[in-house]
Parts: C-alpha cells; structure tokens; sequence
C-alpha cells in the first residue's frame, strides 16, 4: 500500500467486529498481509476457525480475559491489554503488516485498560503506509479526530430484544 489510513469502527450496535474482518479479507484477498489483536476477547469464535484458512496471510491473536460487562477490570485484565498492546506497538513497527486491526481497543481505552495517549503515539509513530482499524464502542474523541474513516454503528432494531441468543456463525 502507499498510504495506510486510520479506521475506526464504533457506536452501540452489532457489525464492528464483523466490518473489520471483512477488511481483513478483503485485504488478504489483494494478498495483503493482516495482524488482528483483540482485546477484551479471550473465546475462540467461528471466524477464528474461517481466518485460520487464511493463515498465511491473517494472524490473529487475543489479548483478553473476557467482557467487562460494565464492572471494574481487574489486574488480570489490565495486564491482558497492557501485554497485548506492547506486542501490537513491535508488531506496527516491524513493518510485517499491511494492516493491523485492533478489536476492541476503543473498549479497552473506555475500561482504563489503557492509556488513550499511548494509542494516540502508536498511531503518530506507525509505518506511513500500514492501514490501522480501531474497533469498539466508546471510540474517545482523540481516536475519532486523527481517524481518517469513522463509522459509527446505530442499533435501529435488534432480535436479542426479543429474546434471540447468540447463534452459531452469525453472533459467534
């Protein structure tokens, strides 16, 4: 790539997750090579085993003990992150990446997990023409204004309101 731009992926409904790997295919199908941190996240999900066909292009790797579900972290999970950002900064660095997707970091950042500044130095000191794509509710507003993209997904309606659990290979 020339120019690597920053995305970012966020608001309150279903799909940035989901956008994100489908940049992530798009990418390894141009014959791009792509590294996926999630943070948060620590369960292996149907797209892990769909990506794992594509390993010679997409790395993916989870940086996590689980959802916060509105409580505080614990040490563990300040760890988790912390460690997983360290790796991601030589990762970006080491130039071995077209794109790097960082799931769940906006979350990350909202949870105290980590430190928007030091997010804000990764994205000032990375390869100019490596893509970065930031994903998670609570995208802070010095995310949003270095952002080249921003998309912000609005829940109109959703099936779990009714009841509807996750499904195998749509929600998980």
């Amino acid at each position: 790539m020339r120019k690597g731009y920053i995305q970012v992926y966020t608001g309150n409904s279903k799909g940035k997750t989901t956008a994100a790997l489908g940049l992530a295919l798009r990418a390894a199908g141009a014959g791009l090579k792509v590294f996926i941190a999630q943070f948060i996240k620590k369960r292996r999900c149907s797209e892990h085993k769909a990506l794992d066909r594509f390993k010679d292009l997409i790395t993916i790797k989870q940086y996590g003990t689980g959802f916060l579900k509105g409580k505080r972290p614990a040490k563990s999970e300040i760890e988790a992150a912390q460690k997983g950002f360290e790796e991601v900064k030589n990762i970006i660095s080491s130039k071995t990446y077209d794109m790097v997707v960082l799931d769940e970091i906006n979350v990350a950042i909202h949870h105290k997990l980590l430190n928007v500044e030091d997010i804000v130095d990764l994205l000032n000191s990375r390869p100019p023409n490596t893509e970065i794509v930031l994903t998670g509710r609570y995208a802070d507003e010095k995310i949003i204004e270095m952002a080249d993209l921003v998309t912000e997904m609005k829940e109109i309606k959703h099936y779990y309101k009714k009841g509807v659990k996750a499904r195998r290979g749509i929600e998980h």
